[in-house]
């Protein structure tokens, strides 16, 4: 396995300014990759942003579709819908309706951004940019794809249309590292504790399917820490994080949110708690300043993080 550690930022497209933050970041060479928001207002002017920065990056990190459900604006009346909507939704009498919504929507969302990554790929081709993405690469705002409901339409919809995938994500976060930082144990939110076993207990059909289509399977860190991924937490709980995604064979995701979105850029398409509570919060800049200095920790450790 070459590349064990992924550097990633969720978001880009949410705000024009969201957008800019994490374009800061790549044109560090601090981000491996990073996600893609189709439908929101500040999608076009961010994608026209990043294709003029483009020739200043170091290398273009990989690109995967956000697919958004729980806000944006949308193909289908049946949505915005949470997370908790929709996971009750997986089991209601409207299920199969609702699939058909939510292929429409998976389809229009893939293709959108999809066209935006694949012109971003001939702008780097074309200035000799460093690029290693061939295929579509798929995750979704707040992990709503391990949702029953919401996998079986997307899965659905990918053989449907014989997309190529050769990553999505799996918010598989082993909670053990997490416990044997004792002096992080208040700072756990019971909130993201219990998102934490929610999507572990999701997570078997994630490993099936890169299983399935011989994609490396992965760890995730930025479930138990969401909103609160600073250099010291995360320089504290790395360590053991690595050594069991090394032990398993796994890759291990580092899930950032450095993109600071400013309260004037709200728009009725957003969810207004999640927007003041997490994308307008200055914790987006304390992540930010963490992907800026990331490689310190791994350069510290001694860690294989080299990019070939």
């Amino acid at each position: 396995m070459k590349n064990r550690i992924d550097i990633h930022a969720d978001d880009f497209g949410y705000t024009f300014n969201t957008s800019k933050d994490i374009i800061e970041c790549m044109k560090a060479g601090c981000l491996d990759s990073i996600s893609i928001i189709c439908n929101t207002s500040g999608f076009d002017r961010s994608a026209e942003l990043l294709y003029d920065s483009i020739p200043e990056l170091p290398f273009l990190p990989l690109m995967s579709v956000h697919l958004n459900f729980p806000e944006g604006k949308s193909e289908s009346n049946a949505f915005p819908m949470s997370w908790s909507g929709l996971f009750l939704s997986s089991y209601g009498f409207k299920r199969e309706q609702l699939k058909k919504e939510l292929k429409k929507e998976i389809r229009a969302q893939i293709e959108k951004t999809q066209e935006m990554i694949e012109r971003c790929w001939e702008i780097a081709d074309r200035n000799s940019i460093r690029r290693t993405q061939h295929a579509i690469r798929l995750d979704t705002h707040v992990h709503t794809h391990l949702i029953p409901v919401v996998w079986d339409s997307l899965i659905e919809t990918v053989k449907e249309e014989k997309y190529e995938i050769e990553y999505i994500r799996n918010p598989k976060e082993p909670i053990g590292p997490f416990l044997k930082a004792a002096n992080l144990w208040l700072s756990y939110s019971p909130v993201n504790i219990i998102k934490n076993r929610i999507l572990m207990l999701y997570s078997a059909k994630a490993d099936r399917f890169c299983d399935e289509h011989k994609i490396d399977k992965m760890y995730m860190c930025g479930l138990m820490m969401s909103g609160h991924m600073d250099y010291d937490r995360v320089k504290t709980v790395f360590p053991a994080l690595y050594e069991k995604a090394e032990k398993d064979g796994r890759k291990l995701e580092l899930l950032f949110h450095p993109g600071l979105a400013y309260e004037n850029e709200y728009s009725s398409e957003m969810d207004i708690a999640n927007f003041k509570n997490f994308n307008s919060s200055d914790n987006r800049h304390i992540e930010k300043e963490t992907v800026l200095n990331i490689r310190e920790i791994m350069n510290q450790g001694g860690y294989d993080d080299k990019k070939e």
